[in-house]
């Protein structure tokens, strides 16, 4: 390849975005889908760890739609990029950390098209700060 095709190359690359965050991503398969939901005690507390705000509406499409995310430090902390998770809560549990990192960048997370099999999809997501501190919570994407 030429040096000018390869600059070619890199610069749209760079123009539209990496190609393995722009093509779409399965967040959860079929199978995964159909095993039992994980009986969970639901749990409330005060914390000052990073905030989780999903900006994804919880209504999708299960053919395709942008999913979104903000982590919100607290307190002059840092988010710890390592640090977040993300687990289907089935028996036994999913992780699907590898299948959401292709978006990250730096406190947002952006896929602008991911997939889910229909049906409601409880996915815990849990993400410390440069503090040690903890955040989590638990969304519920419901796909048609």
């Amino acid at each position: 390849m030429s040096s000018y095709r390869l600059i070619t190359t890199v610069a749209l690359a760079m123009a539209f975005g990496h190609a393995g965050v722009s093509a779409q991503t399965k967040l959860i398969t079929e199978t995964e889908a159909q095993a039992p939901n994980l009986q969970m005690a639901a749990t409330r507390g005060i914390t000052r760890g990073p905030g989780i705000n999903l900006l994804t509406p919880p209504e999708v499409s299960a053919k395709s739609f942008a999913f979104k995310m903000l982590f919100e430090p607290r307190g002059g902390a840092k988010i710890d990029p390592a640090s977040i998770k993300f687990e289907y809560l089935k028996q036994p549990i999913v992780d699907l950390t590898a299948r959401f990192k292709a978006g990250l960048n730096g406190n947002q997370l952006e896929l602008p098209q991911a997939s889910v099999p229909a049906g409601t999809h409880p996915i815990r997501v849990s993400v410390r700060d440069s503090e040690g501190r903890e955040g989590n919570t638990i969304i519920h994407l419901s796909a048609k």
